[in-house]
């Protein structure tokens, strides 16, 4: 083998429009050129992988995925320079003439275009072959093709970019899984009768550089497969502390369907205080099956696990959520706190998600208190229960959580 340096990581999942790019450049230069074979391939290792096939009819020749070993083909030999990018005729080509491959296809003719990477990486080859010589063939047909050539390269720079930049993500999520590169902040959930906790939010806040918000954190663990580790994990993290709260007080963690569904959900749950842990899940979550996801949720709920559904009033999924699931909790997104003493219409949406939880034995939580004035009002309207600022601030040290303000109510 030659001591040429090829990329061993293989090309992700393409998307829809740089596949039909591709594709359709493959078959607009087959057609222009009067060849039978197309494609594209990609190094892996030692062998060239067919990622892209334009071949109709001839799939028992050749079909997206098939390879070939590299000391088969022609593809180093044109990378340095033993092989023209252009043979008409491959039987005048002594070398062409003397490998397997060209009897055993058999190639008459062949072009073949280098494709290489915006750092310079040989990435693959772009490429036409027929079984016949054809001498018609020459350097304006090779341009031709190389405008082709460079198009499919720019989707496939696009595409391993695109993976590069996930794989930087999940080493990223590893990294800070590995590390433990994350700590609980604890919110307190404040009981508007005696302005005492009812319980506390367990919030993760993520210490690596640079500087990202919680959300963006799970949403890279989402897009790489990560998403059911670093859940579980802060939610494992955060159980931590429940026995430096009172015994009646819980801890509420946030959680994706996803993760719920997934087989190490219940393994972990199981192993943890049920009776005084809430489930949140976010309105802007998607349940795909709601049978499927209460099927998991029943025994833990009948183990003492309760359940809420936040967020409710951000969007249209949260009524769906709370007919469906039946949760303990349905906590008022702060869109609906926000200046509910000036705003009719906000209480009147707090007044009928009060009359629900009333007929269903379900509590409702003002989330995002701010002022004394919304304080008052949601008190006046009925809610017993709040979080926020005025009641108190994220900490990781759950006994400094409660602002004098509530202590002093």
């Amino acid at each position: 083998m030659s001591g040429l340096s090829l990329p061993s990581m293989a090309l992700g999942e393409p998307t829809d429009t740089s596949r039909e790019a591709i594709n359709a450049a493959l078959s607009a230069i087959r057609q222009h050129l009067g060849m039978p074979i197309a494609y594209v391939s990609e190094f892996v290792g030692d062998e060239s992988v067919f990622r892209y096939v334009d071949a109709p009819g001839l799939e028992h020749l050749i079909k997206p995925g098939d390879s070939r070993d590299l000391s088969e083909v022609y593809c180093l030999h044109i990378l340095e320079g033993r092989l023209p990018e252009l043979i008409p005729d491959t039987a005048a080509n002594p070398l062409a003439q003397a490998m397997p491959i060209t009897r055993q296809i058999p190639i008459g003719a062949h072009m073949s275009i280098p494709i290489h990477l915006e750092d310079g990486t040989p990435f693959g080859m772009f490429c036409c072959l027929g079984p016949n010589a054809n001498p018609s063939l020459n350097e304006r047909d090779l341009e031709t093709m190389r405008l082709f050539s460079n198009l499919a390269a720019q989707q496939i720079d696009k595409e391993y970019a695109h993976k590069r930049h996930l794989q930087e993500m999940r080493e990223r999520i590893m990294d800070t899984l590995e590390t433990n590169a994350f700590a609980i902040a604890y919110q307190p959930i404040v009981d508007l009768g005696q302005m005492h906790p009812s319980g506390y939010e367990a919030l993760c806040r993520f210490s690596a550089e640079p500087y990202r918000t919680p959300d963006v954190w799970f949403d890279e663990a989402a897009k790489v497969g990560l998403s059911v580790e670093l859940e579980l994990a802060s939610i494992r993290q955060a159980v931590e502390k429940i026995g430096e709260i009172a015994p009646d007080q819980y801890i509420s963690v946030n959680v994706s369907p996803s993760t719920v569904i997934s087989g190490q959900f219940a393994e972990t749950f199981l192993k943890l205080p049920l009776d005084r842990i809430v489930l949140e899940i976010t309105e802007h979550a998607v349940i795909e099956d709601y049978d499927r996801f209460t099927r998991v949720l029943r025994p833990l709920r009948h183990a003492g696990l309760r359940l809420a559904v936040d967020d409710a009033g951000a969007g249209h999924s949260s009524l769906r959520h709370i007919v469906q699931l039946n949760p303990d909790y349905v906590k008022v997104d702060m869109s609906l706190t926000r200046n509910v003493d000036q705003d009719l219409a906000r209480r009147a949406l707090i007044g009928a998600l009060l009359f629900y939880t009333r007929e269903t034995s379900a509590h409702i939580i003002a989330e995002g208190i701010e002022t004394e004035a919304e304080l008052n009002t949601l008190k006046l309207l009925g809610v017993r229960r709040g979080q926020g600022y005025l009641l108190g601030r994220p900490s990781q040290q759950i006994a400094h959580s409660l602002n004098e303000f509530s202590q002093a109510s």
